[in-house]
């Protein structure tokens, strides 16, 4: 399943491919598909052309299977920290490292944009998403109570400090060679 941000790669073994590329105006509609089928209380076509529309303190992605988009990304960059905005696969895909491709190209994005520090906000009842977040370096540092407004569930907050350290590089580049994400010949582009 090696995927590189912009690029198509071939999944192992299989005639499809992948890519993550940046998400444009065309895409909001199958985003917002997904978004549907995600999100309890989700975002409007406006909120995300807003979003796509502020490149400089925003980047956002969608990942590709065959020409067809099944999951995006979204961060925000405040001074040396990105802010996870969202991460989303479609319900019929999760489990198949998808989360895991859409979180290892924003990390690698987060460090060619200069950011130190990641956070984001998860339920607290979304088990599988933190399973994720804890392997790629996330810590919990605390809960928002009632963050979650259509139904009061809390978020974690989470952490991931000095992204730029030769360690978290090493630990995000073995978590991507052990899932495929990436050549094991191949090193990252981190700037």
């Amino acid at each position: 399943m090696a995927i590189v941000h912009g690029e198509s790669r071939q999944i192992s073994g299989e005639s499809s491919s992948l890519a993550i590329v940046p998400m444009r105006k065309k895409d909001i509609e199958s985003v917002l598909e997904i978004e549907k089928r995600v999100h309890p209380k989700p975002w409007s076509y406006n909120v995300f052309l807003s979003e796509i529309s502020n490149t400089k303190e925003r980047s956002y992605s969608v990942l590709r299977l065959d020409g067809e988009i099944i999951g995006y990304s979204g961060v925000m960059y405040i001074l040396e920290d990105a802010h996870v905005t969202n991460i989303a696969v479609s319900p019929d895909l999760q489990g198949k490292n998808y989360g895991s491709c859409l979180l290892y190209a924003l990390i690698v994005e987060a460090l060619k944009r200069g950011s130190i520090n990641l956070t984001l906000e998860v339920r607290v009842s979304n088990k599988p998403a933190q399973k994720l977040y804890t392997n790629f370096g996330f810590m919990p540092v605390g809960i928002r109570k009632g963050y979650y407004q259509e139904n009061n569930e809390d978020a974690m907050i989470m952490w991931a400090y000095d992204i730029d350290s030769e360690d978290f590089r090493a630990r995000i580049t073995r978590i991507a060679e052990n899932k495929g994400l990436i050549e094991r010949s191949k090193s990252p582009k981190w700037f």
